[in-house]
């Protein structure tokens, strides 16, 4: 690795699974600069979210800690401002840290150790999505419904559009912004897209990028629903998932517009990159490509996130830095868990980093895997759950078990479709022995139960309290000072201030030229 340190720009989509990729393997979905990332870069085929969920994922991505640790259950949980974030750590060691795009931040801590953050968040800052554990079976009416399905198809804008132009917008002025100023300080720069998130719907011009005829079914059609494993039928029925006929072309329409939100952020990927390039700073920034998690996409008769599935659960991570890494492509489990330390490495803060969990990539990015543990730890604490629900990935095995949801083991080099489960396998016996005594060692489900469910009325109370009388909002205001702006209220000279403003700069001129027609010195 250079001993410089590098600046990070973070790019981060929203339910964006990586069997859905190029670069995973996906033969319909057209992402030509992601792709390009990861063809430099080096590629992790088998990194996982640690909760199904957007809040709970950002959270423990953050901070490096597992989800119930720092009481991340759910997307309505409160982020403590307590809690460092790589944010804070790489601010501490001397990095700038802007924020642009969704972090689905809950409480009024809204940038958690950023010093700038350039937009508003899309979705509620309040404790209005707390789920119910006292009444599981209750629908609420900010649960996905499958009117985002059997409604799919082009627009000509959305509220998801809306939010991500002017995240890109504001993210690319910036990096021109970084380049133009005269802080010394290397930055990290985390960009957020809600796509490909659902509603299934785009705006035409990426609609159009796939013919209907080439859209490709679920590769494991829709299991029936008594065949379904409790939490499945439970995410079936809470999702409403029965109320339309998902008929084959509703179910294709879906995915077209998915893959159409994909080449979306694929093109925000690619201006972002183009910026650092013209802006000078590509040589000196490290990109780092990811998702907070997956979307089944209709696999399995499924949609959404909710459940460790693969294409629920596990999400691309591209490491882009060709000075520092030479490409390639890495098997090992790794987990969004790990970021916090692999950021604090990269940022020469070794030291800063523990105690957590997590591990740095830097050697299985080096190609040193000699000692990396290979194994990945999730937790599913949110709606749809009817108590905890967690899972282990170890080699080539994932297990899955919950308060109330029977065990399930699965050989993904074997069955990468998730089709067979081991569990009770006479053969796989001392496997799932030892994966359950893991589960026992590692989480008290009856304990963790107590500590959501006390979190929830809690949150609940709060809730109903604060929408009587005088609302005092926690949402994310971005400020601008428009006497700071352009060449308002400047104390220097208009040329000076025009030239600095440029990029690249021009040399400076020099202070007598000789004149025309060549007299004079």
């Amino acid at each position: 690795m250079s001993a410089k340190r590098p600046n990070i720009l973070f790019v981060q989509a929203d339910q964006m699974a990586a069997p859905a990729l190029p670069f995973h393997g996906h033969a319909v979905v057209k992402a030509p600069h992601m792709a390009a990332l990861a063809e430099a870069g080096v590629v992790f085929e088998n990194a996982y979210c640690n909760s199904p969920l957007c809040a709970p994922s950002r959270f423990s991505m953050l901070a490096g800690l597992m989800p119930s640790e720092i009481g991340a259950f759910d997307n309505a949980a409160e982020f403590p401002a307590s809690v460092p974030t790589f944010a804070h750590r790489l601010r501490r060691l001397g990095y700038r840290t802007v924020l642009a795009g969704k972090m689905h931040f809950v409480g009024p801590d809204q940038l958690h150790g950023f010093e700038e953050r350039l937009t508003t968040d899309i979705y509620p800052a309040d404790f209005g999505w707390t789920p119910n554990w006292d009444d599981p079976e209750a629908r609420q009416d900010y649960f996905h419904t499958m009117s985002s399905v059997v409604e799919a198809g082009p627009c000509a804008r959305s509220m998801q559009i809306d939010f991500d132009d002017e995240v890109a917008h504001q993210a690319v002025r910036k990096v021109y912004d970084l380049a133009r100023d005269d802080d010394p300080r290397p930055f990290l720069l985390l960009v957020s897209f809600t796509h490909p998130h659902d509603p299934f719907t785009i705006a035409e011009e990426y609609w159009a990028r796939y013919a209907e005829d080439e859209i490709d079914p679920p590769t494991v059609p829709a299991i029936p629903y008594a065949e379904r494993d409790p939490h499945s039928r439970r995410l079936y029925d809470l999702c409403d998932m029965g109320r339309y006929a998902l008929t084959e072309a509703r179910v294709l329409a879906a995915r077209r517009a998915y893959y159409g939100a994909i080449s979306y952020v694929d093109d925000k990927v690619g201006a972002l990159v183009a910026a650092l390039e013209a802006a000078g700073l590509a040589e000196d920034t490290i990109v780092v490509l990811t998702s907070d998690h997956g979307e089944m996409l209709g696999e399995r008769g499924m949609w959404y996130k909710m459940t460790f599935y693969e294409w629920a659960a596990r999400v691309p991570l591209v490491v882009h830095a060709p000075g520092r890494f030479a490409p390639r492509r890495v098997k090992d489990n790794v987990s969004l868990l790990d970021l916090c330390p692999t950021l604090i490495d990269l940022a020469g803060g070794a030291a800063e980093a523990g105690p957590l969990p997590g591990n740095s990539l830097a050697p299985l990015m080096e190609g040193r895997a000699e000692g990396w543990p290979d194994a990945v730890h999730g937790e599913y604490l949110g709606e749809g759950a009817a108590g905890p629900l967690v899972m282990i990935r170890r080699g080539a095995y994932k297990y899955v078990v919950g308060e109330g949801a029977p065990a399930q083991l699965f050989d993904l080099e074997a069955d990468p479709h998730e089709l067979a489960n081991l569990a009770g396998d006479p053969t796989q016996e001392q496997r799932e022995a030892a994966f359950a005594e893991e589960v026992a060692e590692r989480w008290d489900f009856a304990a963790l139960r107590r500590r959501v469910v006390i979190s929830q009325r809690r949150r609940r109370l709060v809730f109903e309290a604060l929408r009587r009388g005088r609302p005092a909002p926690w949402d994310y205001e971005p400020r601008q000072d428009a006497a700071r702006l352009y060449a308002r209220n400047v104390t220097e000279a208009l040329g000076d201030l025009e030239r600095r403003a440029r990029l690249p700069r021009p040399p400076a001129a020099r202070r007598k030229e000789p004149p025309p027609d060549g007299s004079g010195d």
